[in-house]
């Protein structure tokens, strides 16, 4: 009887798919893993064999070009064991957020905080990782207040509008309140956001509403962390996602690393964190 031999599997680069609540991210990684690529997209409804080709085609990439894609976000079980005959590897949203902050920051353990449209805290170490706590304020709360407050739902505009305003011109300071700092946090340090409006009206500049709005969700999503990483009595902190490629946003999170002692990192690349972590995940089923 002759015998069966089964083909080989695929091989080829791979690929890391993140269907975020409003960017899907897209990691692609050759096949010796030293040529990387990344690209996103709006998201489009929910995560669908023709999403990923779209997906992919954005990158002139096809599914039979690759040997296998990992995807996380979205509904991914929805989705098709393979597609053109190349597996799907489905990975848990907050494992993939947790690897791929470590992997991007070369840690091996972090507190891990992913600031996207919302914010997850997640705890990771070594190959595990578990969500700690997050919060509804993150970059989808800059845009939805963007709308209301300046007109704009283009993120790029808020930064540059808050990189040329005074967060002070609408937020009473922990000075103005007190009369002096607080332990390490200076008397320039906002005591109330908005609470210069709330006293009485303002002719505010967009300028000043911009800074004061990004001074608000950059300092809930790193006091978030901070307290995270306390609790959890974890060194570092990695902040990784979309929020992250703001400059005005960095620079408020560098503030609030400093004012309360903390060690936090914005790696290169932060916003495909979730996308490459998936991909290593991907890589680790692989066996």
């Amino acid at each position: 009887m002759s015998g069966l031999t089964s083909a080989p599997p695929p091989t080829g680069p791979s690929v890391g798919i993140d269907f975020g609540a409003s960017n899907t991210d897209i990691v692609l990684r050759g096949d010796h893993g030293d040529d990387w690529r990344r690209w996103t997209l709006p998201s489009i409804g929910t995560p669908s064999e023709s999403r990923v080709r779209e997906v992919l085609e954005a990158g002139d990439i096809r599914p039979r070009d690759v040997a296998w894609m990992a995807i996380t976000g979205g509904d991914r079980q929805a989705l098709p064991a393979t597609i053109d005959a190349r597996p799907i590897r489905s990975v848990n949203e907050m494992h993939a957020i947790g690897m791929g902050g470590l992997a991007l920051s070369g840690l091996t353990r972090a507190i891990v905080t992913s600031a996207g449209s919302g914010t997850a805290v997640v705890r990771a170490e070594g190959t595990t990782a578990r969500h700690v706590t997050g919060t509804g304020v993150g970059g989808g709360t800059l845009v939805g207040l963007g709308r209301l407050l300046l007109n704009t739902v283009n993120p790029r505009e808020i930064d540059a509008l808050a990189s040329r305003g005074h967060a002070s011109g609408v937020n009473l300071t922990i000075g103005e309140i007190l009369g002096t700092a607080i332990g390490s946090l200076p008397a320039d340090t906002t005591a109330v956001n908005f609470g210069r409006v709330a006293r009485h009206p303002v002719e505010a500049s967009r300028e000043d509403l911009a800074a004061a709005l990004v001074n608000m969700v950059g300092q809930v999503v790193g006091v978030i962390a901070i307290n995270a990483a306390r609790a959890e009595q974890m060194e570092h902190i990695v902040v990784v996602g979309h929020l992250t490629d703001l400059p005005s946003v960095r620079e408020t999170l560098r503030q609030v690393g400093v004012f309360y002692g903390a060690s936090i990192i914005l790696p290169e690349f932060g916003g495909f964190a979730t996308a490459t972590g998936a991909l290593l995940d991907g890589a680790a089923l692989a066996g």
